[in-house]
């Protein structure tokens, strides 16, 4: 992964994420489809509630979604998230990941997010990947994995 691409992508408290600027640190880049649906709300809840944990392990968590930036405020407010979200509309980190997929949803084909995390070490080598994640427990068992680091 090459951290020196340089796009840069709103995210949610008035930032800019790009991977460039995401070095000195191990990362956790969590994709996810959707703002406020069951799954992703609990994904996010827990790496909300053992944040201080990756903090303590130096390891940044980072959640994106290709929902709006207003979207991604409400969703941090409601769930009180201590991390940023990024808003990728345009696809660019999906793509540099690969993680959007056709799936079927009530019958039709939708092209959508497959829930991904990706572990960085500061150079942007992918350390460990998770790919068709199941949320519950999912954040315990990627900390388990940045704490052997």
């Amino acid at each position: 992964m090459n951290r020196s691409v340089t796009t840069a992508l709103p995210a949610t408290g008035g930032t800019t994420f790009s991977l460039a600027n995401a070095r000195d640190k191990i990362l956790v880049l969590y994709f996810y489809p959707r703002d406020n649906t069951p799954g992703c709300s609990t994904e996010a809840q827990q790496f909300r509630d053992l944040y201080p944990d990756f903090l303590a392990a130096k390891t940044e968590v980072v959640g994106v979604s290709r929902d709006a930036l207003k979207a991604h405020e409400n969703f941090r407010e409601k769930y009180a998230l201590p991390f940023p979200l990024v808003s990728d509309k345009e696809e660019v980190l999906c793509t540099q990941f690969g993680v959007i997929r056709q799936k079927k949803l009530y019958g039709k084909e939708i092209r959508s997010i497959e829930r991904s995390t990706f572990i960085l070490d500061p150079h942007g080598k992918i350390l460990r990947e998770w790919r068709g994640v199941k949320a519950p427990g999912h954040a315990a068992a990627v900390l388990e994995f940045v704490q052997t680091l």
